[in-house]
This record gives C-alpha cells, sequence and structure tokens, in this order.
C-alpha cells in the first residue's frame, strides 16, 4: 500500500474543507478549547475541595461536651 503522496492529501483536504465549509472548522476548534478549559477548570476545582476536605480532617473536633460530661 505505501504512503500516502502530496496529491492525496491535497484531496483530503479538499473534501474536508467542502464537507465543513471554512468557518465551521474554526468555530469547531474553538468549541475544542472550551471544552479543554472548562476541563481544566474542573480538576483544580476538584482538587481544591479535596484540600478543604484533608484540611478539615486534621482540625479537632469541637470542644463542647456532651450532657453526661458536663454533669461530672
Amino acid at each position: 500500500m505505501g504512503t500516502f503522496s502530496a496529491w492525496h492529501w491535497i484531496i483530503v483536504l479538499v473534501i474536508v474543507l467542502l464537507l465543513f465549509g471554512r468557518g465551521k472548522i474554526p468555530e469547531l476548534m474553538g468549541d475544542v478549547a472550551k471544552g479543554i478549559k472548562s476541563f481544566k477548570k474542573g480538576m483544580t476545582e476538584e482538587d481544591d475541595k479535596m484540600k478543604t476536605v484533608e484540611h478539615n480532617a486534621d482540625e479537632p473536633v469541637s470542644s463542647t461536651k456532651s450532657s453526661a460530661e458536663q454533669k461530672s
């Protein structure tokens, strides 16, 4: 079979441009970029939440005593 020549790639590029149009491809790439940015933002928010939970786990339990302990 071999590799594709330059003519094969030109024909594929023309077909892609005919199917999607000139304006559709940049719009599609913009949507992909927005998706990646929102994914990264979601991952950092999740990391922040996990750090907060871990931090709260290290803090001592509140110092209120139960009613049985107060009577003693």
